[in-house]
């Protein structure tokens, strides 16, 4: 199933989900059922954005399976959109946290409504609006342009070739994580933090430091100054990609 697309879970293709499904697809979007198994939604769960969680007829996915959906989508930065009941909706409230329900229908769903909501996230998905963003600051344009290029395709990348240039974007933009080059002339990567956290708009943006110094005194000097972590600029493109990976799934936790 093609990326930024959605699924959806049931315990059987009832009337009520079928007529989802098709609604959603008439709109464009590609749509499939799958039952709700653990391991018939670990097959399909992988390269789609939402997924439909649609309970009636006194069946609900099992405590279990909700707990392993409620992983998969922190691995995958994924949302559920609920159908069902009230008691349906409110036991899923229960098992899954509320930043991955992107929105709780109670029944008889207004099928426009839920068109409008899974079309509006699927094109928000579609332009990288749901994608993390990350700011990349180095004075070093050519190693600017190689983590660019490692990052584009997973993020919402954006640079800066200087920790000045750096504050001043963040005048007008938010991001979810900075990449900051420690050893920078003229206003260093400690300053740049330094700054960052004094601000009451920044302060709470986290920080990974960038350097190019493995030795122990270095990289003590680093990790005194108290960032979320640092990464050798020896790192490869695929461990890059998995640390951040692992770290935005820890800051959902």
């Amino acid at each position: 199933m093609p990326k930024n697309q959605m699924i959806m879970i049931s315990e059987k293709e009832s009337f009520i989900a079928r007529v989802l499904i098709k609604k959603v697809q008439d709109a464009g979007v590609t749509c499939e059922f799958v039952p709700c198994t653990i391991d018939a939604i670990n097959a399909n769960i992988r390269d789609v954005s939402l997924i439909g969680v649609c309970m009636g007829d006194e069946t609900r996915p099992s405590e279990e399976v909700l707990h392993f959906l409620s992983e998969k989508m922190d691995e995958n930065d994924q949302q559920i959109v609920v159908v069902g009941e009230q008691e349906d909706v409110h036991f899923v409230s229960d098992h899954v946290p509320s930043d991955q329900i992107c929105k709780a229908f109670i029944r008889p769903v207004d099928n426009t409504e839920f068109v409008r909501v899974v079309t509006e996230y699927i094109s928000k998905v579609s332009v990288g609006e749901k994608r993390k963003s990350v700011l990349i600051v180095d004075d070093d344009p050519r190693y600017l342009k190689l983590v660019r290029e490692w990052l584009k395709d997973e993020y919402k990348v954006s640079m800066a070739n200087s920790g000045l240039q750096a504050i001043k974007w963040l005048g007008n933009n938010k991001v979810d994580l900075i990449l900051l080059d420690h050893e920078m002339p003229i206003t260093t990567g400690p300053q740049v933090l330094e700054m960052l956290r004094s601000d009451e708009e920044t302060r709470s943006i986290p920080v990974i430091f960038l350097t190019g110094k493995g030795d122990k005194e270095s990289v003590m000097a680093v990790v005194a100054l108290k960032p979320e972590g640092y990464f050798l600029k020896t790192i490869k493109r695929e461990e890059l990609l998995e640390k951040l990976r692992e770290f935005f799934i820890r800051r959902k936790r």
